[in-house]
């Protein structure tokens, strides 16, 4: 059964690595799952949701980190301003890990789900939302290989204000915070998709970091399933990285509202019919 599931989460950490980096996810909307079921499956009882989404953090800091390097090779990382998302990511990383702790297993999956179901939403009405240029402290530019020129930018505050709900949101939930950072970056500041996923996963890496040290000191992390998970994670972060790099934005899109759907429907179904 052990050599079953280790196998079982190397091909995880590859798949969720992949997907994970090519929408700027970090690939937790797959590991806290995973966690949740597999390892309870081999060993009933093993992981609470506070473990789980603590795991879950420290392999998606594994995902991100090979991911931005080749983002950050590929010239697609906006570097100002993932710093700039840190400064309010950080903070809001600490908040999750205490906020975790006072879920319980029913309550976590279900309001999981229901936050996967939010960010669809969002992503299916973004398009008809009219982007507007609301007075915007920072402006940014980016061409891509096509030759499409791209304008975005945000206000300092707002951008802060954001990524500390991300950070929240990231640790809380185990997910990384790229479920809802790029749909921020591309809704309220009009970065392009490319651009937001590679500069998400930046962000993500700055705020795992920080909340899987939180998390280590409070002992919450499964080190074996960690482990489990790490190496596919790092393969997957470097080959999404490269498969982003000859997709179009839309594909981007629409592969993010696909995976958004189908984790929503899963956490939320497991919760009504447990």
């Amino acid at each position: 059964m052990f050599v079953a599931i280790a196998l079982l989460f190397l091909f995880i950490g590859l798949a969720a690595g992949v997907v994970g980096s090519i929408a700027g996810l970090g690939g937790g909307i797959f590991f806290v799952p995973a966690l949740l079921f597999f390892a309870n499956l081999y060993m009933p009882g093993s992981m609470q949701p506070h473990t789980a989404a603590a795991t879950s953090l420290i392999v998606i800091a594994v995902t991100a980190l090979s991911s931005s390097i080749s983002y950050l090779k590929q010239k697609k990382v906006d570097l100002q301003s993932a710093l700039l998302f840190f400064i309010g990511s950080a903070p809001g990383a600490i908040v999750g890990v205490y906020l975790n702790t006072l879920l319980e297993t029913n309550q976590f999956t279900l309001l999981f789900g229901l936050f996967q179901l939010c960010m669809f939403v969002v992503l299916m009405v973004k398009d008809k939302i009219k982007p507007r240029q609301l007075h915007w402290d920072v402006k940014r530019h980016f061409i891509d290989s096509e030759g499409n020129e791209y304008e975005y930018g945000y206000s300092r505050w707002m951008a802060i204000l954001v990524a500390f709900f991300v950070g929240i949101t990231s640790s809380l939930f185990g997910v990384g915070g790229g479920v809802l950072m790029v749909p921020a970056m591309m809704i309220l500041f009009r970065f392009p998709p490319h651009i937001a996923a590679a500069t998400s996963m930046l962000v993500i890496l700055f705020s795992a970091v920080v909340g899987s040290i939180t998390n280590i000191s409070h002992g919450y992390i499964n080190w074996m399933n960690a482990a489990m998970l790490g190496p596919g994670a790092w393969a997957g972060g470097q080959l999404g990285a490269f498969v982003a790099n000859k997709m179009k934005g839309k594909t981007i899109v629409l592969l993010l509202r696909v995976l958004i759907l189908g984790v929503a429907v899963q956490m939320i179904g497991e919760t009504i019919f447990r």
